[in-house]
């Protein structure tokens, strides 16, 4: 397997989807003269791009060290290092989203929570730190810290020494010894150790918070649960993909017949393999190996067409390679039911497939029709309705179980 991924860059601060509903501008070919070999482009091709970086991948800011506060998987995939302000609001912000990820995905993500105070914007940056740092001494850092951002409205507006009896009250409810937290507060080397923070967060230049690091890069993308479970999706997905193209082992003289098993009941779909061989043999091999095992409908637009086909559920993910586009001008989009591959230009059709509502003849032309609906198409008008987009709330797919492939 491969960890090359699709249209995924970190320091991009939106995706870029792998399809579009609208079909690209067509392609007028060159004439061919006698004295110029036009060569025939390979049936499959894989994606070369850089691999996404892992935990272990080297980072211009320091690995996570005993000293760190670390929450999530033991052996992740993904290392999310935030340097964060608890006056600061945004920060607060990003503390909830990351709770959300670590509850979705205990195993795969870990989370390094630094502090950057921001002793010169915000007045009892220090204090707050060094607060959660009292707190450590008496095992409570973590209730701390979660306190300081979940009730930041109670406390930062308040002036320096109102905070410090806030705090203070809260140590109590807490049950610590509030004796000894009233005098870690303001230890010595607490506080060098969170002017330290400060001093470092300046001399590695770090620009505000929260500044997120996904795997020790910098992610300045959106921060919302959404846009970081597509992120931790697509890495996942990594794993999976394919170093090579499929064998092509298809038979074109023979028929057959693809079973999609949903959460809302079956899909039966004759396959056009003596039409789009290429397109029909990589989907086989693909729903053979469980590539299309538990996913979801993750784009579903009514009137238009159903899409599955990518394990990410993100609408980015490929299997790891390219298949050609194949057009026969016998297949159009003048009825419902149509199957065919999505693709982001001609001979990029990878895994991810869209069923059609009724005829959409804009379409033709452009995306390869490798089978038709032969029953079930009142399971696919039921699904529902889903196109999501980055930074907005998108409600659950429905799920595709499997594919099952019937030889005749």
């Amino acid at each position: 397997m491969s960890t090359k991924l699709c249209s995924f860059i970190f320091l991009l601060s939106t995706f870029v989807t792998a399809c579009t509903a609208t079909p690209a501008a067509p392609i007028n070919p060159s004439t061919a003269t006698p004295n110029i070999i036009i060569p025939t482009p390979p049936s499959c091709t894989n994606i070369i791009t850089e691999p996404t970086p892992g935990p272990d991948t080297p980072s211009v800011f320091p690995p996570e060290s005993k000293t760190d506060r670390v929450r999530g998987a033991e052996n992740p995939s993904v290392i999310i290092t935030d340097y964060s302000d608890y006056q600061d609001l945004r920060s607060g912000l990003f503390e909830e989203e990351l709770i959300q990820l670590l509850k979705e995905h205990p195993n795969d993500v870990r989370v390094v929570s630094r502090v950057f105070p921001l002793i010169a914007i915000n007045d009892k940056a220090a204090l707050a730190a060094q607060a959660a740092e009292a707190a450590a001494e008496q095992n409570k850092f973590w209730e701390v810290h979660n306190l300081l951002f979940a009730q930041q409205e109670n406390w930062v507006d308040l002036s320096v020494q109102d905070f410090e009896q806030w705090i203070t009250a809260q140590a109590s409810a807490l049950e610590m010894n509030v004796d000894q937290f009233k005098f870690d507060l303001k230890r010595e080397d607490i506080v060098a150790k969170i002017q330290k923070a400060w001093e470092d967060g300046q001399a590695m230049g770090l620009p505000g918070t929260p500044l997120v690091l996904i795997n020790g890069q910098i992610y300045s993308g959106p921060r919302d649960y959404n846009s970081l479970n597509d992120i931790l999706q697509l890495i996942l997905l990594g794993k999976r993909q394919y170093a090579s193209c499929p064998p092509v082992t298809v038979q074109p003289n023979r028929q057959h017949i693809a079973t999609l098993h949903t959460e809302k009941g079956d899909v039966v779909i004759q396959l056009f393999a003596d039409k789009a061989p290429i397109t029909v043999n990589s989907f086989i091999f693909l729903a053979r190996n469980g590539w299309y095992d538990n996913i979801t409908f993750h784009r579903v637009i009514p009137d238009l067409f159903a899409q599955t086909g990518d394990p990410s559920g993100t609408g980015k993910g490929n299997p790891g390679y390219y298949v050609i586009t194949e057009i026969d001008s016998s297949l159009n989009f003048t009825t419902a039911g149509m199957v065919a591959m999505v693709n982001s230009g001609p001979d990029t059709s990878g895994s991810q497939f869209f069923i059609t509502y009724g005829a959409t003849t804009q379409y033709d032309g452009q995306y390869t029709i490798f089978g038709q609906v032969l029953s079930g198409m009142e399971v696919v008008r039921a699904l529902t309705p889903r196109d999501a987009q980055p930074g907005t709330e998108t409600p659950p797919g429905d799920k595709l179980i499997s594919i099952t492939i019937e030889e005749k």
